[in-house]
């Protein structure tokens, strides 16, 4: 199978030392942007949930962000819009369409690496 992706240099950033930071409540998202990739780092604290804490800032019903990750620590229930949910737990890739709920599950943080929605994940609706 042959990719679209070009990659022309060798590149760091740490998420430590972020191009970008979003902070809506119990919500940390660090942006890294390398040559034509963006990637985030997704800092969920316990109680946070899409509906209370991203919503009021992008103002829409759901979240309609697709998202490639993988999860680092903690858990996170993902609701879709027709009701099917999975739990994505320290260890598993995802993707996850638009038309979503989500919250973390228990008393740790939810820690993710996104590949694909960290450009636009969290942005206050323009």
């Amino acid at each position: 199978m042959a990719s679209s992706m070009n990659v022309t240099k060798l590149q760091t950033k740490s998420h430590d030392e972020p191009d970008e930071v979003r902070e809506p409540e119990k919500t940390r998202v660090e942006v890294v942007r390398l040559e034509g990739y963006t990637l985030g780092r997704f800092k969920f604290q316990p109680g946070w949930r899409w509906s209370q804490c991203i919503k009021p800032v992008v103002g829409t019903d759901s979240c309609q962000v697709a998202h490639v990750g993988y999860v680092v620590s903690g858990r996170i229930t993902v609701q879709m819009n027709d009701g099917s949910k999975t739990i994505l737990e320290e260890g598993m890739s995802y993707t996850i369409p638009p038309g979503h709920d989500a919250w973390v599950e228990g008393n740790d943080p939810f820690v993710g690496v996104e590949v694909m929605s960290a450009e636009e994940y969290a942005k206050p609706k323009s």
